[in-house]
C-alpha cells in the first residue's frame, strides 16, 4: 500500500498538539520506581539508581547515533535510517552480533534533552525516520526525549526496533506515538528462548506484542518512493538446525496477523559472542536451511517477503 507523502503526518504530532504526549511522559516515569517496563518485571526502583536485568537506571545510555544504510530498504531510502543504538538490552542472546552494546553496555548516559538533540540532528541530516534500536527498557526516557524534540520541530516517522520481548502495558503507552514497529520474532519455542536468550515465555510475550503492534499500526504503508511511513515490519533470523522455529513463526504471522505483513527473513546468522561455545550454534546457516525457511514463508501465504540472496552460508 502506498500513500502520498503530503497526506502523512507522524502519529506522535497529533498527540503532542493535544497535550497527550506530555501526559504519556508523566505516566511512564513512575513505572521506573518499581520497574515493570518489560515482561521481566524486575520491580527495582530505577529512579533511585537500582538496576535489574537490563542493567539500566533512570538514565538511558546511547552507544551511537547515525544515518544507517544497512537496514531494510523501506527504512533506508536514499538518505538512510536515523538509528539511535541504546546500550544494554532486556535479552541475553548468546549469539548477539552487537554484544559489545547489548551485553557489555558500550555507550554513555544521556539526558532527555541530549536524546532529543540526536533525533533532531538525524532529521537535519535527511534521514527518513528515527530508528530506536533496543528501546524496550528505556521507553519512558524515549518519550521524554521525543516530547522535547516534537516541541522544536521533529516531524519524521518513529521506528521502534525491538527484540520483541515487550509488555502490553508499555506498548499501550506507545499507542498513537510509534509509526513503525519493527520487532524480532526470534523463537517459536520457550525452552530454546530460555536457553539461548535467558528469558521466560518468549513466544507468549512476543506473539502478544506483535498482535498489539499490528493492531496499532496495521500493515506496512509506503510512500511512492518505497519509503515506510507506518505499519508493522517483522524480522526473523534463521538459526542453524531449525532452532528458531521458522515454520511455526511464519504460520503464526499468516494466520493470526496478516498475509500482507512485511517479513524480513534474515540470512546473516554467524557465530558471535558465546555462540562459538555452543555446538549447535557454532556455524553459519546452510543454503538449504535458508531456502527451507523461504519455502515455509511462501507456503504459509506471506506475500511481502524480503528475501535476500544468502551471503554468509555454507553449502
Amino acid at each position: 500500500m502506498t500513500v502520498r507523502i503530503n497526506d502523512f503526518e507522524p502519529a506522535y504530532l497529533k498527540l503532542h498538539r493535544s497535550g497527550e504526549l506530555r501526559e504519556r511522559v508523566r505516566e511512564a516515569y513512575p513505572r521506573l520506581e518499581e520497574c515493570t517496563i518489560c515482561p521481566r518485571e524486575c520491580r527495582v526502583n530505577r529512579r533511585r539508581g537500582k538496576t535489574g536485568s537490563c542493567r539500566t537506571g533512570e538514565q538511558a545510555a546511547v552507544a551511537s547515533y547515525n544515518p544507517h544504510f544497512g537496514e531494510e530498504s523501506p527504512l533506508v531510502g536514499r538518505h538512510g535510517s536515523g538509528t539511535i543504538f541504546f546500550s544494554w538490552c532486556n535479552l541475553r542472546c548468546r549469539f548477539c552480533q552487537n554484544y559489545d552494546i547489548s551485553q557489555f553496555g558500550a555507550g554513555e548516559p544521556v539526558e532527555p534533552e541530549e536524546l532529543a538533540a540526536m533525533m533532531l540532528r538525524l532529521q537535519g541530516l535527511g534521514c527518513h525516520n528515527i530508528n530506536l534500536v533496543s528501546p524496550t527498557h528505556v521507553v519512558p526516557q524515549i518519550l521524554a526525549g521525543l516530547y522535547i524534540a516534537a516541541e522544536v520541530g521533529l516531524h519524521i516517522p518513529l521506528v521502534y526496533n525491538t527484540g520483541g520481548y515487550d509488555g502490553l502495558d508499555t506498548l499501550a503507552l506507545l499507542d498513537g506515538i510509534v509509526d513503525i514497529y519493527m520487532p524480532d520474532m526470534k523463537y517459536a519455542d520457550a525452552d530454546i528462548a530460555r536457553r539461548y536468550s535467558g528469558i521466560v515465555d518468549y513466544p507468549h510475550h512476543n506473539q502478544a506484542a506483535v498482535r498489539e503492534m499490528h493492531r496499532q499500526v496495521g500493515d506496512l504503508v509506503l510512500d511512492p518512493d518505497g519509503i515506510a511511513l507506518r505499519g508493522l515490519l517483522v524480522r526473523h533470523l534463521v538459526l542453524p538446525n531449525g532452532l528458531a522455529g521458522t515454520a511455526e513463526i511464519v504460520k503464526f504471522l499468516a494466520e493470526e496477523i496478516s498475509k500482507n505483513v512485511y517479513l524480513n527473513l534474515m540470512d546473516q546468522f554467524r557465530p558471535c559472542h558465546q555462540a562459538y561455545e555452543i555446538p549447535e550454534l557454532n556455524r553459519r546457516i546452510t543454503r538449504a536451511e535458508y531456502e527451507a525457511a523461504v519455502q515455509a514463508a511462501q507456503a504459509a501465504g506471506l506475500n511481502r517477503l524480503d528475501r535476500r540472496i544468502p551471503r554468509l552460508v555454507i553449502l
